[in-house]
């Protein structure tokens, strides 16, 4: 009886530490790693105490109920009781799946080994292969993201920091002495390396192209804790601190801001604020109230069920999703495939491109309900560009005319684009190149020039 309590012991430190910890499992390499090597441990020693195989299943269960219980304060999908939806399982894969992998799996096969079932399996098939899955997942986890180098020119995956967060940058660019291209992506959360590698990788000959990927989603889902200050003013101040941070890396004065959906609106109110740090704005399916689009596409899509939004959770908006998907979504747009597909995310930033899409959506999305540029933002004081696809959702597009229409701005430009939707920058990336050759005409870069002193939010 003895052992047995400290075999439970041991298994319940472990899942209570993870659980305070890594609320949300591991979130880096490195502790995906450690999670690995310490869950094969506690699993050995769990079996060697008990000396029963019944520790298999036994310790995984009570090693994910403590986890359980000791990260009860956390929020998000992946957190949170599983959904039985379409995203509601893929919140349930991005988070106790993968977390599953790098804890449940190697405990479960440490235990075995410490109860010596192993000497007394014939042929070892039985244990074998779940050991030899524990290695496949760790070497997996251990390969580190790249990017193609691109010869004299810049091709990186580093990070730069937003007050107490670290957010993931991709830059490339055939010059480095070329304008800086800040790309602030769509949804919560978004992660979008893929779909500009795939589509618009022709802008590196002209731009030093930096792809963020935002709070809470790919290689900054670390930085989604605490989630009480994943807020509109939170990502305006990261949009700030990538600019300024790009600005001082390759001694630019100013850089030029393009932004996709959701990304729109922290990007815009940057602009606002700072216009002194960007020569121009361009958005893509620009947001102007996301409130009244949400409740014309509901109305529009003749949903039933939890009635019109605004809505406090991400799987309120979840048959909205997938009616947008199913009636707008073009062919071959990137997107979510093309971030999985890509190498410039490593297997654990692939886990959490999902994990951020339901998480961040979560909590950040609702806090948006009250957001209407149309009073906002009714001058800029840099020039502004827009592309839009024909097929877009038409209460999006009927905000964006009646917006558009008043917004006060040295130059302003808006394109509609045939034959696309909401993702027309890569259905139709040559139109972006245009507005985006426009956009440098008219804002010629004087690269002699130091750069001011960074504003707040850096």
């Amino acid at each position: 009886m003895r052992r047995l309590a400290i075999a439970a012991a041991v298994v319940i430190a472990w899942g209570a530490a993870t659980g305070l910890l890594m609320p949300r499992g591991p979130l880096t390499t490195t502790q995906a790693l450690a999670s690995i090597a310490v869950s094969l441990l506690v699993g050995i020693a769990a079996g060697h105490l008990t000396r029963t195989k019944w520790a298999m299943p036994a310790a995984p269960a009570v090693f994910a109920l403590a986890t359980e219980l000791a990260r009860a304060g956390a929020g998000g999908p992946t957190v949170d009781a599983p959904h039985l939806s379409t995203f509601g399982v893929l919140a349930f894969l991005a988070g106790r799946g993968v977390h599953g992998l790098l804890a449940l799996l190697p405990m479960a096969v440490g235990a075995a080994y410490g109860a010596g079932i192993t000497r007394k399996l014939k042929g070892r098939i039985a244990i074998t292969l779940p050991t030899a899955a524990v290695l496949l997942v760790a070497v997996g986890v251990a390969i580190p993201a790249s990017t193609a180098k691109i010869e004299g020119g810049i091709a990186e995956l580093t990070t730069i920091q937003s007050k107490d967060h670290h957010l993931g940058l991709m830059i490339r660019g055939a010059k480095p002495t070329n304008p800086v291209l800040l790309f602030v992506p769509g949804a919560p959360g978004a992660a979008e390396r893929g779909a500009v590698r795939k589509h618009l990788q022709p802008l590196e000959r002209d731009f030093v192209v930096a792809t963020l990927d935002r709070r809470g989603g790919g290689t900054s889902y670390q930085a989604i804790e605490p989630t009480d200050t994943l807020t509109l003013e939170n990502e305006v101040a990261n949009t700030l601190a990538a600019a300024n941070a790009l600005r001082q890396k390759f001694k630019q004065d100013k850089v030029f801001l393009l932004a996709h959906s959701g990304g729109t609106v922290p990007a815009i109110l940057a602009a606002q604020q700072h216009p002194e740090l960007f020569h121009a704005y361009v958005g893509v399916g620009q947001a102007v109230d996301l409130t009244e689009a949400d409740q014309g596409q509901y109305a529009e899509a003749r949903l039933r069920g939890v009635g019109p939004p605004p809505y406090d959770h991400f799987y309120d908006y979840e048959p909205m999703l997938l009616a947008e998907a199913e009636k707008h979504a073009q062919p071959d747009q990137g997107g979510l495939m093309s971030s999985l597909a890509a190498k410039e995310y490593s297997l654990l930033d692939k886990a959490h491109v999902l994990a951020g899409l339901v998480d961040a959506y979560d909590l950040y999305y609702p806090r948006l309900r009250d957001l209407d540029l149309r009073t906002t933002v009714k001058a800029l004081r840099v020039d502004v560009y827009f592309l839009d696809g024909a097929n877009e959702v038409p209460s999006r597009s009927e905000l964006m005319r009646e917006w558009y229409a008043n917004l006060q701005a040295p130059h302003k430009e808006h394109v509609i684009a045939a034959g696309t939707g909401h993702r027309s920058m890569f259905e139709r990336p040559q139109e972006l190149a245009k507005l985006l050759a426009k956009a440098r005409t008219a804002a010629p870069r004087s690269s002699t020039e130091q750069p001011p002193p960074p504003t707040s939010g850096s």
